[in-house]
């Protein structure tokens, strides 16, 4: 395929990028609202279940909120019983946060619709299409962990 009959498709996938982006922050934040949550709060969730323990410096680099509405945030999160705080070991004045034993099953109730549509659409396509589909998001999201760093390193 030459670069000229590559330029609809090409447009095509960036566009459907562009709205799966947009559409998926739609839906985080109508799951947000839904919850009883702020985005903020969510964003630290979805966080806190990728690594399992991280700190309140950490969190607040992530969400680019203030020491205090780190705090704020996580108070919230606390009374919510989504998260508990542990003293961390390698400094007796710091804190461990991490997901309470129960928030995983109780955030897996709040998805189980998109988990369930999910399935049904990877399951329409072939195993091979599978292989191509996981390629593409992990090459981007590959690509924007590289632009994120690029902004963080030269502002």
């Amino acid at each position: 395929m030459t670069n000229s009959t590559k330029t609809e498709p090409k447009k095509r996938a960036l566009m459907a990028v562009r709205d799966y982006g947009v559409n998926l922050t739609l839906f985080r934040n109508a799951m947000s609202e839904w919850a009883g949550l702020n985005v903020t709060d969510m964003e630290c969730l979805r966080l806190l279940f990728q690594k399992g323990v991280t700190t309140p410096s950490e969190l607040s680099r992530f969400t680019g909120l203030t020491s205090g509405a780190t705090t704020a945030m996580l108070d919230r999160l606390e009374k919510a019983g989504l998260i508990e705080r542990r003293p961390n070991p390698n400094d007796r004045r710091g804190t461990l946060i991490a997901p309470a034993p129960s928030s995983a099953e109780k955030a897996a109730s709040w998805f189980e619709s998109a988990r369930i549509a999910q399935d049904e659409l990877l399951s329409s396509y072939s195993e091979s299409e599978l292989e191509i589909i996981a390629d593409v998001f992990e090459r981007f999201a590959k690509l924007w962990d590289d632009e994120r760093r690029k902004v963080q390193t030269n502002p």
